[in-house]
């Protein structure tokens, strides 16, 4: 175990945490951040993704002693601004159906957002994440009224 200190959410933790487990459940079991899920363990299906130093990350592959120093933000960290567009969108646009992969979903269209990424880009990205309900059509009708909103 050793202390590993991280900033998530424009907060700062020490954590006593074996330096190699990921992120996911220093989030999840450590912090009680609970909105990033797990998924496949394996980076594929991105329910997990965070930003990291505004970048999505998958964090159930990400060590915390490779994300110590860097800005960490959950979709509770999102969520803190409830008038985000992608929030209002979302609700508007009655997108979820399960909900389980949707942290994912709009994490990682945050991250591309802000990049000021173009259509096919945050397309080719939305692509990554794995939506079991299959509400790909709702996912797309929602980036397409953010994107012409830009």
């Amino acid at each position: 175990m050793s202390k590993i200190n991280l900033t998530v959410n424009k907060k700062n933790y020490s954590v006593d945490v074996d330096p190699d487990t990921p992120l996911l459940w220093v989030l999840r079991d450590t912090l009680g951040l609970t909105g990033t899920k797990y998924g496949c363990g394996e980076g594929i299906c991105g329910s997990c993704t965070v930003h990291v130093d505004g970048n999505a990350e998958r964090s159930c592959i990400l060590s915390v002693k490779n994300v110590e120093g860097s800005e960490i933000t959950t979709i509770e960290g999102l969520a803190e601004n409830p008038d985000h567009p992608i929030f209002k969108t979302w609700i508007d646009l009655e997108v979820s159906q399960c909900g389980y992969c949707q942290p994912g979903q709009i994490m990682t269209l945050a991250a591309m957002l802000n990049k000021n990424a173009s259509k096919s880009e945050i397309e080719n990205e939305m692509s990554s994440v794995l939506c079991r309900c299959g509400t790909y059509h709702r996912i797309r009708k929602a980036v397409d009224k953010l994107v012409e909103g830009k």
